[in-house]
């Protein structure tokens, strides 16, 4: 059924720019939507803000194009420069994930972030394996540099960066013995998608990449391991090496399809299976743009399809994108160390992928366990009960910042901020009687975004 009601959507109207009108208006729902997909979450004065300027200023903004933007986005990032320093100096690889949580809920530009996650899920490189901070830091640097950039720039990257080379068996690539890991991968996950390539394209893939190879934790080609040999991958006869394999792999059609179809999941629906026409009207312009993936957001985050019921709520969040999304919404800070602890044992450590595929995501991330597991979380992050977290955010004095003083307000407030629009009235009531007890203000509230929590519309977005 899914797949006939997205059979009948018009590609065209489909990707083309959104303008608000009567029966689709920019509106609270819409702008929470976007900012919860985009950016993680938006703080009440991002949205109000939001509100006023429209989608086209706004998404600029997500973009990090406004002129104020430039300069706060590139001080961030070179305070986050030192960080890495002193992170490194430790060693432990462990200290990866909590530095990465840091940054995404304080960043600037969450959207670079939002994206750099997604290419993190499909580069899937863990630590457990690689157990080299200065490597995976490395590899973070590349996915962040690019993520918003030309994809081949990136995958070819990846397939000179020793954290994946290392993954992937392949630090040692002799041409008596090619590691079929790396061509494989390249093909199935990052490039093409299976039924896209044959085995034997694989095998001569192999011998294209022997040389490359991992010395003193760094890229190194070995000419004398290398095959120089003809080889004939996709119908496409040579004496190919890495790079040509790369080019080839991306003059197939398949290749921006399968990246769009990445990229449709990741920012418009898990749910719906959506047309090869609809990809293919989207492909082509991925394509025509050298898969520059900042056109791509661009052209997805602006679309008719991005802001109709199709997309609206058809995406359950991650645990990342769960816990930075009240963090980034309300405007406070936990300790990361606690927060990354939390997020691992709901089965999304970010630098330690489960395997190669990466994370599965959708309907895996929530069963009863889970999301008892994910409102705990939440709660433990706002309220205080957990000595792990510090010191709690002071829910009563972020509502008064914000306008908001009496139970009534504050209720609304939190219902737009963390679901984009009011629950039924009965529920609204439920939760003024619960944020009018006679507690300390900052509890009560706590006690309302954990009920708030509990609710099935929380967990997507």
């Amino acid at each position: 059924m899914a797949v006939t009601l997205m059979s009948r959507i018009d590609p065209n109207w489909a990707w083309e720019p959104y303008r608000p009108k009567r029966e689709s208006p920019w509106n609270l729902q819409r702008v929470a939507h976007l900012y919860r997909r985009a950016a993680f979450g938006g703080r009440w004065q991002e949205i109000e803000t939001a509100l006023k300027a429209g989608p086209e200023k706004t998404l600029a903004r997500l973009l990090n194009r406004e002129p104020d933007q430039a300069e706060a986005t590139s001080a961030f990032y070179a305070d986050s420069e030192t960080q890495v320093t002193a992170l490194l100096a430790t060693g432990n690889v462990e200290n990866l994930p909590a530095w990465w949580l840091n940054l995404m809920a304080r960043t600037p530009h969450p959207l670079l972030e939002r994206v750099a996650l997604v290419w993190h899920g499909h580069f899937a490189t863990s630590a457990a394996k690689v157990e080299d901070a200065e490597l995976m830091l490395a590899q973070n640097a590349l996915i962040r540099r690019q993520a918003l950039a030309e994809f081949q720039p990136l995958v070819l990257g990846m397939a000179r960066d020793p954290a994946m080379l290392l993954w992937l068996d392949s630090a040692t690539n002799k041409k008596a013995h090619p590691n079929e890991n790396f061509a494989r991968e390249v093909m199935e996950l990052f490039c093409l998608g299976l039924g896209n390539y044959t085995e034997n394209d694989i095998k001569e893939s192999a011998r294209a990449f022997t040389g490359w190879e991992v010395r003193h934790r760094e890229f190194q080609f070995n000419s004398y391991q290398h095959d120089e040999g003809s080889k004939t991958v996709l119908g496409q006869t040579g004496n190919w090496n890495g790079e040509d394999i790369i080019r080839i792999l991306l003059e197939q059609p398949a290749a921006a399809q399968f990246l769009v179809g990445k990229f449709y999941r990741a920012f418009i629906s898990e749910t719906d299976d959506p047309s090869p026409e609809l990809i293919e009207a989207l492909a082509a312009g991925y394509r025509k743009h050298n898969y520059n993936t900042g056109w791509l957001v661009e052209r997805i985050l602006s679309s008719n399809l991005f802001f109709s019921e199709h997309a609206l709520g058809q995406r359950v969040k991650s645990p990342v994108e769960m816990a930075i999304g009240v963090m980034r919404g309300l405007n406070f800070s936990v300790n990361a160390f606690a927060l990354a602890d939390d997020l691992r044992a709901q089965g999304q450590a970010v630098f330690y992928p489960p395997n190669v595929k990466g994370w599965d995501g959708g309907r895996e991330w929530i069963n009863s366990a889970a999301l008892l597991s994910r409102m705990n979380l939440i709660w433990a992050m706002v309220s205080g009960v957990d000595n792990r977290f510090k010191s709690p955010p002071d829910l009563a004095e972020i509502a008064a910042e914000n306008g908001f003083t009496t139970p009534a307000e504050q209720v609304i407030w939190l219902t737009n901020l963390l679901l984009g629009g009011p629950l039924p009235a009965d529920v609204q009531l439920r939760l003024t009687a619960l944020a009018a007890e006679n507690d300390n203000g900052s509890q009560r509230l706590a006690r309302v975004v954990q009920a708030i929590a509990a609710r099935p519309e929380f967990h997507v977005a």
